[in-house]
C-alpha cells in the first residue's frame, strides 16, 4: 500500500511551532536562575546549566511570570507533591519528568537523601543533547550521578545518557509508543510506584495529544500519580492577552483549550483513566505554603503591581491525579 509523502509546508510549520516550544526552555531557565540569584530559593545547580541574564526582570516576573511561570509558587507547589509521594512510597519509585528541560530536581533530591529508585526525564533530543553537554563538562552535575551509579560504565550518546539511578532521554511526548520503547530500554520498571510530572508540557500539545499521553501512562502504570502545572482560567479577557502575547512569539497554546477551567482540568484527568484529580490555581498554593518564608521573599523586592500578581497566579494551576489502591494523591 502506498504511504503519503509528508507535506513539507506542514512539516516546516510543525519544525517552527516546535522550535518556539524548545524556546520557552531557555525563557524558563533564565528566569529561574534570575529568581534564585536574586534569594527566592535556593538551587546550586541552575548555574551550570543557563548563564545569568544580563537584563533585570522585575519582581512581578520571578513569582508570576506571564508565559510559564509563578515560579517561587510553582517550584515550591510541585516540590511539595513530589516530596509528598516520596514520602508515602519510602522513595521505592521511580520520577518521570516530562519535558524536564534544564530542571535540577534530581541534584536536589540527591542532596536531601530523597533519590528515588530511579529518576527519568524526557525532552526534545536538542534540549537534551544540550543538557547531556552540560553534565559531561561539568563535575558538579556529572559527580552526582557517578557517586549514585553502581554499575561498570554509563551508557551515554549524544541523545541519551543511562546511570542506575538518573537516565535523560530524547523523545516526542506526542509519539507515547516511541516514548515507552525508550524509557524500558533505560530499565523503566512499570511495576514501581510511578510518579510523572508535566510542567507546561501538555498545553503545547493537542487535546488528543495529551489525551493520549496520559491515557498511556493511567494503562502503563498499575500504581501511578501525575502532576501537571500549567494554564488555567484561559477564556477571559487575561487568558486571552496572555495568548496572543505566545502568538506574537510564533508559540501556540495547542492544547489551550482544555484549560478553560479547573474543573475542566479535572475533567481531562479523570476521563483519561485516573481514578482521583484535584486542580488548585496558584494564589491557593501561593495560600498554602510557609508565611515566614512567604514574607521573607515578599521583602526581596517591592511588588507594585499586586493586582497583576494575583491574576497571573490566578491562570496558573498545579493538577494532581492518582490511579492506585494507596491514595497516593491525597496528600493536602
Amino acid at each position: 500500500m502506498a504511504t503519503a509523502a509528508r507535506d513539507p509546508l506542514s512539516t516546516a510549520g510543525l519544525d517552527e511551532a516546535d522550535e518556539a516550544v524548545r524556546g520557552t526552555c531557555e525563557d524558563a531557565s533564565v528566569c529561574k536562575r534570575f529568581a534564585v540569584s536574586v534569594g527566592y530559593w535556593k538551587d546550586p545547580y541552575i548555574q551550570y546549566f543557563v548563564r545569568q541574564a544580563k537584563e533585570r526582570k522585575a519582581p512581578e516576573i520571578n513569582r508570576g511570570k506571564l508565559v510559564c511561570e509563578c515560579y517561587y509558587a510553582r517550584v515550591h507547589g510541585v516540590s511539595y507533591l513530589i516530596k509528598a509521594f516520596l514520602k508515602k512510597t519510602e522513595c521505592n519509585c521511580q520520577i518521570v519528568n516530562l519535558g524536564a528541560g534544564m530542571d535540577t530536581l534530581f541534584w536536589r533530591l540527591k542532596d536531601e537523601n530523597l533519590l528515588p529508585r530511579k529518576y527519568f526525564e524526557v525532552d526534545f533530543p536538542m534540549i537534551v543533547a544540550r543538557k547531556i553537554h552540560n553534565i559531561k563538562s561539568k563535575p558538579p552535575l556529572s559527580k552526582p550521578i557517578m557517586e549514585s551509579h553502581s554499575g561498570d560504565s554509563l551508557l551515554i550518546d549524544s541523545h541519551s545518557l543511562d546511570s542506575t539511578r538518573y537516565s535523560i532521554v530524547g523523545a516526542d511526548l506526542r509519539f507515547s509508543s516511541d516514548l515507552e520503547e525508550k524509557l524500558k530500554k533505560h530499565n523503566l520498571d512499570i511495576q514501581l510506584p510511578t510518579l510523572l510530572v508535566a510542567e507546561c508540557v501538555l498545553v503545547y500539545m493537542t487535546p488528543q495529544q495529551s489525551a493520549d499521553l496520559l491515557k498511556w501512562a493511567a494503562s502503563t502504570f498499575p500504581v501511578a500519580m501525575f502532576i501537571n502545572y500549567e494554564q488555567v482560567n484561559m477564556t477571559d479577557r487575561f487568558g486571552q492577552i496572555m495568548i496572543e502575547n505566545l502568538q506574537r512569539r510564533q508559540c501556540n497554546l495547542a492544547g489551550v483549550e482544555v484549560c478553560r477551567s479547573l474543573d475542566s482540568q479535572r475533567e481531562r484527568l479523570l476521563l483519561n483513566g485516573w481514578e482521583a484529580a484535584h486542580a488548585i490555581d496558584m494564589m491557593k498554593v501561593y495560600s498554602f505554603l510557609p508565611q515566614a518564608d512567604v514574607k521573607r521573599i515578599e521583602a526581596l523586592e517591592f511588588l507594585d503591581e499586586k493586582e497583576l500578581f494575583e491574576q497571573l497566579m490566578q491562570h496558573y494551576c498545579i493538577c494532581w491525579a492518582s490511579k492506585d489502591s494507596s491514595n497516593l494523591g491525597n496528600v493536602l
